[in-house]
């Protein structure tokens, strides 16, 4: 019982210490709860293979990523999920979005060129560290399988601002 005490004294002790770490602003890029991938992603970042990105909404707000410096239109797309789906449960608990919905009717740009092959670098496209792109309205037609002029929304709930 005495050893579990302990292990238990040494727990919080550690949880207190890295939760007064994360709460310092030279941190502030850190999530919350950091997985090690995100910790390593940040480690890139400072040592110049990860860039970070920013990606402008379709209600003008703007959330940042980090990627590395290899990563493809497809590494970016889910470095996008991976922080939206966070910032939905950090906010007001989960908001299901459907990707496939979002990947179907919209696409990323960069100055204009719109990144359409997931297989593609985002570097090919002129994309660096600290970057921004944007999404930007389109579908695929099912009949090419190809990318046309997007129908008109009148909205898309997944990418609002919540407040």
């Amino acid at each position: 019982m005495e050893e579990y005490n302990k292990s238990s004294m040494k727990k919080a002790r550690l949880n207190s210490l890295l939760t007064n770490l994360l709460d310092d602003p030279i941190l502030s890029d850190v999530p919350k709860n950091p997985t090690l991938a995100d910790v390593d992603t940040l480690i890139s970042l400072e040592l110049g293979s990860a860039m970070r990105i920013s990606v402008l909404k379709l209600d003008g707000s703007t959330l940042d990523v980090i990627v590395m410096n290899s990563a493809t239109v497809k590494d970016l797309k889910l470095a996008i999920k991976r922080k939206v789906n966070d910032m939905e449960q950090s906010g007001m608990g989960h908001r299901h979005i459907s990707w496939k919905h979002v990947w179907a009717n919209y696409c990323l740009s960069y100055h204009n060129n719109k990144l359409l092959d997931d297989n593609d670098a985002v570097q090919n496209f002129g994309v660096r560290n600290n970057s921004q792109v944007q999404f930007a309205p389109f579908v695929m037609t099912k009949q090419s399988r190809r990318h046309s002029k997007r129908r008109k929304h009148r909205f898309f709930h997944g990418l609002n601002k919540r407040s």
